[in-house]
């Protein structure tokens, strides 16, 4: 498998380092002349210096026959650039592009970018999992569909409480896929009943989170 990374920074650094040591085909493309002399000591051959967001640039690095594109630099518009350029005129099947600011995230995808890393949300998502009591944690983004996975604690007072799943209206899209009762794994059916303090993984799409935290989480009144 051969892989582009564009964007010498730490981040394409030691991603095409671990790809290097992983047995890749990797080439790391850097636009600053300096960092290139100094990667070139490690990397040799896998360095190349030049704007990524450059056709003649891709083109020269061997796009054309690239399984991944991995756009890393620290500007949203040139990974964006990169990565459409990558599919379009190298028709690269992969592209995965790193979002700086979160709010890119949904434009990049809607632009056809295969896959997007945001260190924001990656950071909240860790955080998030740190934090024991909270009932409603992103697990991970899916590309597809517009999917997620998410954990859910019951609360008490929800409204799913003491019903079969079969029974519970809940919003479209919604598959549990586990569920945890006091430590215990259970792979759900229909004639499952929920219990107070459950924890469900879900499958739902990202638009649907909202209701579905709404439906778990607080007190029916």
């Amino acid at each position: 498998m051969y892989i582009i990374v564009a964007g010498g920074g730490k981040v394409g650094f030691y991603l095409t380092k671990t790809l290097i040591t992983e047995g890749y085909e990797v080439l790391l493309i850097e636009k600053n002349p300096a960092k290139c002399d100094i990667y070139m000591e490690q990397f040799g051959a896998a360095i190349m210096q030049g704007d990524s967001a450059e056709a003649s640039t891709l083109q020269e690095a061997g796009a054309a026959r690239a399984d991944v594109v991995i756009a890393v630099t620290g500007e949203d518009e040139d990974n964006l650039v990169i990565c459409q350029v990558a599919k379009e005129r190298f028709e690269v099947k992969r592209t995965i592009a790193r979002v700086n600011n979160p709010k890119n995230e949904q434009m990049f995808r809607t632009l056809g970018i295969d896959a997007t890393v945001s260190n924001t949300n990656v950071i909240m998502n860790m955080i998030e999992q740190q934090i024991p009591e909270l009932p409603f944690v992103h697990l991970l983004a899916l590309k597809h569909e517009e999917l997620a996975i998410v954990e859910v604690k019951v609360s008490p007072g929800s409204e799913v409480v003491n019903h079969e799943i079969q029974h519970i209206r809940f919003p479209r899209d919604v598959i549990i896929t586990a569920m945890l009762r006091r430590g215990e794994l259970i792979i759900p059916s229909g004639q499952t009943v929920i219990e107070p303090g459950d924890e469900l993984i879900v499958v739902t799409r990202r638009a649907q989170e909202e209701q579905l935290r709404r439906l778990l989480t607080i007190d029916a009144t």
